[in-house]
């Protein structure tokens, strides 16, 4: 097996033992006689996997009785549109933008209402968390929306906004079960599973159920939230092979000791990149140390040919995709869940090497 450290953001790799019972059970799932590619949504068999995958996200993430869990299409852009359309009643939205995918939520929220920015770090090309308190916000917002972990950028919020009575939305699509986090804190969580959780084609939405039955009355039945939710997210035909595979994936997390594990797996694989990358002045790490991703590690080496040379040989050593958004440039090392620390520590002996044989001029 050739198989690369593949530290795309997304779609992003695999745990391989959830790739291997999946590939056991590709032909043939259980006792089906199908794979779970073929099987009917409304078959007995699938409904056991669908609600196995709610009931083990549920346990994981330690989500509240009075929240329901949906498994949505489209992705998490859009739920863009689907958090205005589903939570606007006065019409006015507090939006915190720290980087392109709030940015893009926020702009989309401007189609249906007084969506308003309310903190940005654009300023400090989204290298901080924006700052809030309490009094930040308007008193009759609807809602206040973030993105939690900033992909692109490599940062993350290190609190966890005080927005009083008004619901917190949140994108956690590229760290969600990467850590324990108080879903009670927030309205909404929404998150696309292609990061951290499933192949892409599913999305996760969390909501709490007070805020279900708002929805404007041109809402398309897709994106209703309470229309999904009465139907157990079986309005039509779902993600079925992507829930099957969130399933394994969720079940992977919980085996190896859950989240709290997970989170002092993840802790230990980016202290190693960040350690080496704060010794040394050949790499700049840009974000802030209090504002660091865990999952998204970015870093440049100040010289444009430089980065794109360390791309391309990179590549060439068995890491993939550690090219820059292209808006940012540089490097990123997006190293979800499934990412070993071996991973890690090989592509730090690989920077390490690229240095010294690339001295800057």
């Amino acid at each position: 097996m050739n198989r690369v450290f593949n530290f795309s953001a997304g779609p992003s790799m695999l745990p391989l033992p959830v790739l291997e019972k999946a590939a056991a059970e590709l032909v043939c799932y259980e006792d089906t006689g199908m794979s779970v590619m073929e099987m009917s949504h409304r078959s007995p068999a699938y409904d056991a996997i669908i609600k196995a995958a709610e009931a083990t996200l549920r346990t994981l993430m330690n989500v509240p009785d009075n929240y329901k869990i949906l498994f949505m299409q489209g992705g998490a852009s859009t739920q863009f549109a689907a958090v205005p359309l589903n939570l606007m009643k006065t019409g006015k939205a507090d939006y915190i933008l720290s980087g392109q995918f709030s940015t893009k939520a926020y702009k989309e929220a401007l189609k249906y209402g007084d969506a308003q920015v309310v903190a940005s770090s654009k300023d400090d090309n989204f290298s901080v968390i924006p700052q809030t308190t309490r009094e930040s916000f308007r008193p009759d917002a609807d809602y206040v929306h973030v993105c939690f972990n900033n992909t692109i950028y490599g940062t993350k919020y290190n609190y966890i906004p005080d927005t009083g009575d008004i619901p917190l939305v949140a994108d956690m699509s590229s760290c969600i079960i990467s850590e324990p986090v108080d879903v009670s804190k927030f309205g909404v969580i929404y998150a696309g599973a292609q990061k951290n959780m499933a192949p892409a084609g599913v999305t996760v939405v969390i909501i709490r159920e007070d805020l279900l039955g708002n929805a404007r009355p041109e809402t398309p039945s897709m994106l209703d939230w309470k229309l999904m939710a009465d139907n157990d997210s079986m309005y039509n035909t779902p993600p079925c092979y992507s829930i099957y595979m969130l399933k394994l994936v969720c079940e992977w997390v919980r085996d190896l000791g859950g989240l709290e594990a997970m989170k002092a797996h993840n802790e230990k694989k980016c202290a190693i990149l960040y350690d080496y990358l704060d010794s040394q002045d050949y790499y700049i790490a840009p974000v802030k140390p209090e504002c660091r991703s865990m999952m998204n590690v970015t870093f440049v080496t100040g010289d444009a040919d430089l980065d794109k040379k360390f791309a391309s040989e990179a590549g060439k050593a068995g890491f993939s995709n550690l090219k820059g958004h292209r808006s940012v440039g540089g490097m990123r090392a997006s190293i979800y869940n499934a990412m070993p620390i071996e991973g890690v520590e090989a592509l730090v002996e690989f920077m390490k090497k690229f240095a010294a044989e690339n001295p800057k001029k």
